[in-house]
């Protein structure tokens, strides 16, 4: 687990792990939506060409299979940032 504290303006620095994990870089925008169990989700806004070079290769292959359910995972909100 990962925290982070406030300054007396009310900002919070992004630890290095989560920016990398969600890409985000000086400049980019977030968006924090409420969730369904009172948790805040922070997600980088933007488009799907923004994410481009995010993805870190692996030697691993995946199959289809396991590409469609993480997708499903991922929008149930079952993954975490150690997925």
């Amino acid at each position: 687990m990962t925290t982070a504290m406030v300054n007396s303006k009310g900002q919070v620095t992004i630890p290095a792990r989560i920016r990398k994990k969600l890409c985000v870089k000086p400049g980019d925008r977030v968006r924090f939506i409420d969730g369904d169990h009172g948790e805040i989700i922070l997600r980088k806004s933007g488009s799907l060409m923004d994410m481009r070079g995010c993805v870190e290769r692996t030697s691993k292959p995946v199959t289809v299979e396991e590409m469609n359910e993480t997708i499903a995972r991922g929008w149930a909100g079952q993954l975490t940032f150690e997925d």
